[in-house]
């Protein structure tokens, strides 16, 4: 960045030059800079990992969609706590010094993702598979209980 010369011989003063034709850039170590730094972009991975939960009569259905994934690069797990994460991570395609790059907007880094699970949760049958692209994540609900009822005789 050009300085303008001081006054006072010939060191340079710390008053910048608006006639430079460097371009100075305030937010440059920021993250949400125009070439944001490393961790803002595998920070992206976590907050574009988009989850769907529904709940039919029979299971809890989790639908992720993890797109260029493939499955030996997630892992389903679930803590004792009945907590249900998904993780895994995006690589950062690798650079080469002739490639030039107009655009980055696929992310990349780490991800995870946790949902605490309800008490009707069948915790030793859950079932995941993946299928382009979507994580399917299945757990199966215990059967409500239907209430015994017997008929109580009315005297008199």
């Amino acid at each position: 960045m050009s300085l303008i010369p001081s006054f006072f011989g010939s060191h340079r003063s710390n008053i910048l030059d608006p006639f430079s034709l460097e371009i100075w850039d305030p937010f440059k170590d920021f993250p949400f800079s125009s070439e944001p730094p490393q961790f803002a972009r595998e920070t992206s991975a976590l907050v574009n990992t988009r989850v769907d939960w529904k709940e039919t009569p029979e299971a809890h259905v989790f639908k992720a969609d993890l797109p260029g994934l493939n499955k030996e690069e997630v892992k389903v797990e679930v803590e004792d706590d009945r907590v249900l994460q998904i993780s895994g991570e995006r690589k950062v395609e690798k650079e080469e010094k002739k490639d030039t790059w107009h655009r980055v907007e696929r992310s990349s880094g780490k991800f995870l993702r946790r949902f605490r699970l309800p008490e009707n949760a069948k915790m030793d049958q859950i079932k995941a598979a993946m299928e382009n692209g979507v994580l399917t994540v299945t757990v199966p609900k215990v059967e409500a209980k239907k209430p015994d009822v017997k008929a109580i005789e009315i005297s008199g």
